[in-house]
């Protein structure tokens, strides 16, 4: 769609910027993913700098449509009844809250905060409509300032080092803000193609860097705000003739350009493999706490892991790192304030943090499990279980594009996807699609709860040949009969009558069975409902705030009136649902 161009940075251009920007994420994120070998080589940075700036624009979208419906209700001040559009402060606010929600992975948090500090400088006058090209100057230079200072620590040759050179270029060209988004886009252009001789890592792989390569893209859209011109970008491969010399065999290849990426001995960031490899997992969540407490949460994450990045401010938080136990990156953020939002990420056997069972590096597994859960403790359980998680946060279900790239990171031929809700099928569905596309193998399992994806997890095998693992694993899922304990948030005409707003509400196979008062009374008469038609394993998940106590009511119940069926009870966390409850 073309744009017209802006003079000068208001919210329109805001807007227009996140839909460039988005545009041409979405043209380059393949090649991008196809260059990602630093920090870690899992094929994911295009991917995760798209859906970082895809927040970023919805979140001003939002703004706009807020005051657009809001333009009907003024009719008395504005006659005509049109909205007042948001002020430029409104727009980058809403664009950098955006980016810090939806930030992905390692690039994508570090522009979530490069965006937070353009913010900061652009948002400085509140009243004021528009920034010229002094402002715009100021609001790189902080970006860049404050990105580096979110890294615990920097390394030159990367997304870094791209966005400071953008910085100094601006610097240097006085003029509106066309004339500064070009030079820093040139700026940034040239710095990028400079990255392998910075970087070791890159120049085997005969690779600009990835994270640099999407800002590069980010900056040619704010050009294209204010020219409407569309710059040209730097090819990804775009190294002089020595160093592409150097690039090991058909390095075209995601899993090959990981292999020349590392030599013998070496991990993708440069540093010795040491037996098991690097981190296992990668571990991001939101969180609420003051300064103090995030300081001293970053020294207890440096610590644990590496790749540690904490973005954002006033309050809220995003927090990346990639460490081996997950539960103490999580509980870092439970002692520094409230994390929520918690994504824990198993690193595939064949990803360049691990050797395997004597694969090479970037060498793709044989099979994946890849699992949508609800609650920050069923992650933890299904990622030892081996599985590649995505968090559904209450409210927020995950995107298709979530889903594909969790498929990517799970890094394997053939892909396990279990959507866990029924609402997500066709999300799920369309994800799967993708994939295939890609080459990978993918089967869906309609799991319709958490609990049937444990039950599928349980009998999951990767030595069984796909077919016959796949049916194993839909046979015990369709065999789990599951239940929900919830509390009803309206009035509402249910399949047990009419429910009030608080009302504990027992659903069984995703229709309202009972509806009472106390939380301990309606999963009981759930679960008796449920073994009523027999079972021989019960699975309880508590959410965040159930009693302890509820778990063993129902423990108990169990033993003494049903001798044959054992019981397990799990922490789900932040689920959004009081109590899960299968039976199998």
């Amino acid at each position: 769609m073309a744009q017209v161009p802006q003079t000068f940075f208001d919210a329109l251009a805001v807007r227009a910027w996140c839909g460039l920007a988005l545009e041409a994420l979405g043209r380059a994120r393949e090649e991008i993913d196809a260059i990602n070998v630093y920090p870690v080589a899992d094929g994911d940075t295009g991917t995760n700098l798209y859906l970082t700036v895809e927040s970023a624009a919805a979140a001003v979208e939002a703004v706009f449509a807020g005051h657009e419906a809001g333009g009907a209700a003024r009719p008395a001040g504005n006659p005509g009844g049109v909205a007042e559009g948001p002020t430029l402060a409104e727009a980058v606010r809403a664009m950098a809250h955006g980016a810090l929600i939806g930030a992905r992975g390692n690039s994508g948090t570090i522009l979530a905060q490069l965006l937070r500090g353009m913010a900061q400088v652009l948002a400085g006058e509140e009243t004021a409509v528009h920034a010229d090209g002094q402002r715009l100057r100021l609001a790189l230079r902080h970006a860049a300032d404050s990105a580096r200072r979110a890294v615990a620590h920097p390394a030159e040759g990367t997304v870094l080092t791209v966005a400071s050179a953008a910085a100094e270029a601006a610097d240097g060209a006085p003029g509106d803000c066309g004339t500064v988004a070009r030079a820093a886009y040139e700026g940034a252009r040239a710095a990028l193609a400079a990255t392998p001789g910075q970087l070791a890592v890159l120049r085997r792989a005969g690779v600009v860097d990835a994270g640099g390569r999407g800002l590069v893209a980010v900056l040619a859209a704010l050009v294209e705000t204010f020219t409407g011109e569309t710059p040209r970008v730097l090819p990804a491969a775009a190294v002089d003739g020595a160093v592409a010399g150097e690039r090991r065999a058909c390095g075209e290849a995601r899993g090959d350009v990981a292999r020349a990426a590392a030599g013998p001995g070496e991990c993708a960031d440069g540093g010795s493999v040491p037996g098991s490899g690097g981190p296992a997992f990668e571990v991001i969540y939101l969180l609420e706490a003051d300064d103090a407490a995030v300081a001293r949460l970053r020294e207890r994450l440096d610590g644990l892991g590496d790749s540690l990045v904490v973005v954002g401010g006033d309050g809220l938080w995003n927090v990346h790192v990639h460490v081996d136990d997950a539960g103490a990156a999580v509980e870092a953020g439970v002692e520094a304030g409230r994390p929520y939002r918690i994504r824990i990420t198993h690193f595939g056997a064949g990803d360049v943090h691990t050797t395997g069972a004597g694969r090479s590096l970037g060498e793709r597994a044989q099979r994946a499990v890849v699992a949508v859960v609800p609650g920050e403790g069923l992650a933890g359980l299904y990622a030892e279980a081996g599985a590649t998680t995505v968090l559904a946060r209450p409210g927020e279900p995950p995107a298709s594009g979530e889903l594909v790239q969790a498929v990517r990171r799970a890094h394997a031929r053939e892909v396990v996807l279990l959507p866990n809700d029924e609402d997500l099928r066709h999300t799920a569905a369309a994800a799967a699609e993708q994939a295939r596309t890609e080459g990978v193998r993918v089967a869906l399992i309609p799991t319709r709860s958490a609990v049937q994806g444990i039950a599928a997890l349980a009998v999951h095998e990767p030595e069984r040949r796909f077919d016959e693992d796949v049916v194993a694993m839909t046979s015990a899922a369709g065999a789990t009969r599951y239940a929900e304990v919830t509390v009803a948030e309206h009035q509402s005409w249910t399949m047990a009558g009419i429910c009030q707003a608080g009302d504990v509400l027992g659903l069984i196979d995703g229709d309202v069975a009972v509806i009472g008062q106390d939380l301990t009374a309606v999963a009981e008469a759930v679960l008796d409902r449920m073994l009523a038609a027999g079972g021989e394993m019960v699975t309880l998940v508590l959410g965040d705030g159930t009693p302890e106590a509820v778990a063993d009511r129902l423990e108990a119940r169990v033993r003494e009136g049903y001798l044959a069926v054992d019981t397990v009870a799990y922490h789900g966390g932040r689920q959004g649902a009081l109590l899960l409850i299968g039976v199998e």
